[in-house]
């Protein structure tokens, strides 16, 4: 196999592919032995039609079958070979085929180079959460109201499903510790983020960034419709709607490549558990400083 590869604009790549010989003629040989097996020509049983009427008859098909299966072989092992990370389906062109050869050129979107900063040790700044009386009163105080009490006693709290107060203000102060938990790891985690992409400026695969756009207004469109407006009233204002998701898609799609660029470093497999992962890692390999 040869290739040769030439960089476009866009953060994209052509690559010309050709291949010769044997791996073309063994492709033609074990198309047109399935071809055999299934085609039908009066006078003949299927499996015993002789080669030169096969080759009259089903010689176009046999071509495109060729086609069909051997340019994703040969693309994906250029592909590799050239260790290019593709990000999109390439655009095929220039095919040509014969019994001898096979050549093709694909156009490629590709990942962008990232010159990624230290990733390891980077500063946080955190608190020791605790839950004082007065959070559990400010709760107590939000349930007496949403159920117009005069107070919350034992019999409140039985109701509820609690022994008593006691278990009742327990109950709230566990639930109070993670929520303050969760939006301290919250803020922690979107801190690193922009840490990490601060200053990164890196072309964004136009691919990605309409797929994700995509995505994020699908998901608009479906919470619009579950609180009710109509249909068409969505689709009147979708153009407007993806011009708005346009920054939001930007910047997750920056984030999941500068994410997967820490990943592919720690040999972490890029998959849908990628991005909690590669947080993970941050998260401890954080240079963690307690404040007031």
């Amino acid at each position: 196999m040869e290739t040769q590869v030439k960089k476009l604009d866009n953060g994209k790549k052509e690559l010309s592919v050709s291949v010769s010989g044997e791996i073309v003629k063994n492709k033609f040989e074990e198309v047109f032995k399935k071809i055999g097996q299934e085609a039908k020509v009066p006078g003949f049983r299927a499996g015993h039609v002789p080669r030169d009427l096969l080759e009259k008859n089903f010689s176009a098909h046999a071509h495109e079958q060729v086609l069909k299966s051997l340019i994703p072989e040969v693309y994906n092992q250029a592909i590799e070979q050239e260790k290019i990370d593709v990000v999109a389906l390439p655009e095929i062109s220039d095919v040509k085929l014969d019994r001898a050869a096979l050549s093709f050129k694909a156009t490629v979107e590709v990942s962008p180079e990232i010159n990624l900063k230290s990733y390891k040790g980077i500063k946080v700044n955190y608190k020791k959460i605790e839950v004082t009386p007065d959070d559990i009163k400010r709760n107590l105080d939000s349930l007496k109201e949403s159920k117009k009490l005069e107070k919350i006693d034992d019999s409140v709290a039985k109701g509820l499903g609690y022994p008593s107060l006691t278990e009742l203000e327990k109950a709230l102060e566990k639930q109070l510790f993670i929520q303050k938990e969760n939006e301290q790891r919250q803020r922690i985690e979107h801190e690193l983020i922009e840490t990490l992409t601060k200053d990164l400026n890196f072309g964004l695969p136009q691919s990605l960034v309409e797929r994700q756009a995509q995505d994020t207004l699908r998901q608009v469109k479906l919470d619009f419709a579950m609180k009710g407006i109509p249909r068409e009233k969505i689709e009147e204002g979708e153009k407007e709607l993806l011009k708005e998701i346009q920054p939001q898609a930007r910047r997750q799609v920056k984030v999941y490549l500068v994410l997967t660029e820490i990943a592919k470093k720690e040999n972490i497999p890029v998959d849908d558990h990628m991005p909690s992962l590669v947080m993970e890692l941050l998260l401890r390999e954080a240079d963690w400083q307690e404040t007031a």
